[in-house]
């Protein structure tokens, strides 16, 4: 969905990148405040739960990105992403930022990393978007990156991990080489943190969706290790794999019963209830 168009380019020009030129850091903040909050009001009601605010910050950071000289202005948008009040100015800060570090990764990175530990359930969730963004542009750069993180002793950066690598729109190509993500999810597979433990079983889930053979081998083998961590993520990998093969994932999983939410699969009919 395109919202930029002539009078929201005069409104950015106006309220953000004058007052960015000019060093006008207080009010390019309340530009960006005023710019997202049109931005929003935009989108009909029945497209928000598909095109919302991160469709918006998304679209604005791009923005900003291509019409702002940011390696010189790199300084500017870290400084928004440290001070801002808002946390909408904060996002698209992260994202001018994110966009930079797909040339220059190590210049933005420990503010992708404050993120990735942040207090804030939606900063967070933004830090994983726009860390994809790194691993499409320098895939081998980001699976260090990555690898190391997943030793982090926070447990908010492991699931950061394991989230960044779920295999979503901008990780579609990780179908065609699951390897990627699973060599540094490996590093998770007796995961004790409940937080992070959910995420790489959800992964593991997401991946079954087009690769079952490849997820029951993994089922097998978290099973096979004796560890409850591990048993736990077999479990949580195995909720779209017992839709379809319930006596081959229950099998597996050593159940006569799966039980996920308010959803319930028994092992004599492999029927729902």
């Amino acid at each position: 969905m395109d919202l930029i168009d002539d009078r929201v380019m005069e409104m950015i020009g106006r309220s953000i990148i004058t007052p960015l030129d000019s060093g006008e850091l207080e009010a390019a903040m309340e530009g960006i405040e005023e710019t997202v909050a049109y931005l929003y009001s935009r989108i009909p009601d029945e497209k928000r739960v598909s095109y919302g605010i991160v469709h918006v910050i998304n679209t604005l950071s791009d923005y900003l990105f291509s019409h702002v000289d940011v390696p010189s202005s790199l300084g500017v948008f870290i400084r928004m992403f440290e001070e801002a009040d808002e946390e909408r100015t904060r996002l698209v800060s992260l994202g001018v930022m994110a966009n930079h570090g797909m040339s220059s990764p190590g210049e933005v990175m420990m503010y992708l990393e404050a993120a990735a530990v942040s207090e804030d359930w939606i900063t967070r969730e933004f830090s994983q978007y726009f860390f994809r963004r790194i691993i499409n542009a320098r895939p081998d750069e980001a699976r260090e990156m990555l690898t190391e993180f997943s030793r982090s002793g926070d447990p908010k950066m492991r699931r950061f991990v394991a989230e960044t690598l779920r295999p979503v729109k901008e990780n579609r190509w990780f179908y065609k080489d699951p390897e990627y993500p699973l060599s540094i999810l490996r590093g998770l597979f007796m995961e004790s943190d409940r937080y992070a433990r959910t995420s790489v079983g959800n992964n593991l889930s997401d991946l079954s969706r087009r690769l079952p053979e490849l997820v029951f081998s993994l089922v097998g083998e978290l099973v096979s290790s004796g560890d409850p961590n591990s048993y736990w993520i077999a479990y949580r990998a195995c909720r779209n794999l017992v839709k379809k093969y319930p006596e081959r994932a229950m099998g597996l999983l050593g159940v006569s019963e799966y039980k996920y939410k308010k959803r319930r699969y028994m092992l004599n009919d492999g029927h729902r209830d």
